[in-house]
């Protein structure tokens, strides 16, 4: 659903003492003079990647942090992006991860920002000293809230990568005609996404995204991955170009650095295509394929990307989409994800295990077994859980992940009658 959300306040600057601001500008300055990022060509590798010569028109950014680019930016490497002929990874911080450059793409952002600002803490840190300066408080996951992840170092330091990684990637390479934007949780079907911007036009100022809402502000999120046409990415280059401290004071205002982007796109007149359910901001294993969202049921749409993946869900996707190519089958739907991957997953009841009913009314129950014999007196439903006395129950089945205390289970019988009963998608739909 899309959130409304209130902007962040604006921090209090601390004050740095002379002597570490030299230190800092110093730092700064030589972090500057590093080489020109190149962008990354993958190998081509015909045994495991589809033959797509449109794939070539396409560039490919990843965004990511120190805080979790060693955990999660192999994973792609060995899977994803082994079929992307040109990408180019985008850090906060110049290293090398499985002999793979990855740049900081806050490298130009204003000295004064990077000294005064609270949000840089970390990255200043880790320009000094490396990875040795993380601290345990740095590689807090924290809650994803309303409000992001706000005792998050590295989150907090994300907001300010959105706009400078546009104008950064134009240096790089400015003559794609599609630019593909994904974070290290995000998992792209590249054939799917072909097909679909094959449909559009590259010279039109595109702006593609999963729909969502701070104040006023509808934007595309950025975890859910997004795509920007050339005559879009220039465009939100120009605007920023023309008043860069305007840009910088407005991110330092704001919590969401894909909301300053969907603002920046807006007022240089690029309006986002709701694009939805192609892009998503959930997983396989907590979405509903079956019921209607913004009047579309994803059922025979074509996913182009997914969010929320660790690294194993990403290698279990890779080797899912290898062996459907390999059994000469063409664009992968919903359908096929939840036949394949989902469907599989679900049977019995499960200790330790919720399969995300969510906000459906509890049912007062003294045990698992009568949360069943509930479910099973309602005709269509096809799932139930169970935990401290209340049990939910729903009519469409869902996953789900693992949770202490909570018992799922499944009437997989139902699943199968539901799943029989959608329709049989003679021609995939597409956002368009």
């Amino acid at each position: 659903m899309t959130a409304f959300r209130p902007a962040r306040p604006r921090r209090r600057i601390t004050w740095i003492s002379p002597i570490t601001g030299l230190l800092i500008l110093l730092v700064l300055y030589v972090g500057h003079q590093s080489s020109f990022p190149t962008p990354t060509t993958a190998p081509n590798d015909h045994n495991t990647c589809p033959d797509l010569p449109s794939l070539r028109d396409i560039h490919v950014i990843l965004k990511t942090g120190v805080t979790e680019a060693d955990e999660k930016v192999p994973v792609h490497l060995q899977t994803t992006l082994r079929c992307v002929p040109n990408y180019i990874i985008w850090s906060d911080y110049d290293e090398q991860i499985s002999n793979v450059s990855v740049y900081d793409v806050l490298a130009n952002v204003s000295v004064k920002i990077k000294q005064t600002n609270p949000d840089f803490d970390i990255y200043n840190r880790v320009r000094i000293s490396g990875r040795k300066a993380l601290t345990k408080a740095d590689m807090n996951p924290d809650v994803n809230s309303a409000f992001g992840k706000p005792r998050n170092p590295g989150w907090k330091l994300d907001k300010w990568k959105f706009l400078p990684m546009i104008e950064e990637t134009l240096r790089v390479r400015p003559d794609a005609k599609w630019y593909v934007f994904m974070e290290a949780d995000t998992y792209f079907f590249w054939p799917n996404l072909v097909a679909w911007l094959d449909q559009l036009e590259y010279q039109e100022p595109f702006y593609l995204g999963n729909q969502m809402q701070i104040a006023d502000m509808v934007f595309a999120h950025g975890g859910s991955g997004f795509v920007l046409s050339a005559p879009a990415m220039r465009a939100a280059a120009a605007l920023r170009g023309d008043d860069v401290t305007r840009w910088d004071r407005y991110t330092e205002q704001h919590w969401a650095g894909d909301c300053v982007l969907g603002q920046l796109l807006a007022d240089a007149g690029v309006g986002l295509v709701w694009s939805w359910p192609a892009l998503i901001s959930g997983q396989p294993a907590d979405i509903d394929f079956f019921s209607d969202g913004y009047h579309k049921k994803p059922w025979c749409f074509a996913p182009i990307a997914y969010h929320h993946l660790g690294p194993e869900e990403i290698r279990n996707l890779w080797e899912f989409e290898r062996a459907w190519y390999r059994d000469g089958n063409q664009v992968v739907l919903y359908r096929d994800v939840f036949r394949h991957l989902v469907r599989p997953k679900l049977g019995g009841t499960v200790a330790g295990w919720d399969n995300r009913i969510g906000d459906a009314p509890a049912i007062s129950s003294i045990s698992l077994a009568e949360c069943r014999v509930l479910c099973h007196r309602d005709a269509k439903c096809v799932q139930y859980s169970y935990t401290d006395g209340a049990c939910q129950t729903s009519r469409v089945p869902v996953l789900g992940v693992q949770r202490d205390g909570v018992s799922s289970g499944w009437i997989t019988e139902r699943v199968d009658v539901l799943m029989n009963s959608m329709s049989s998608c003679p021609l995939t739909k597409w956002i368009v």
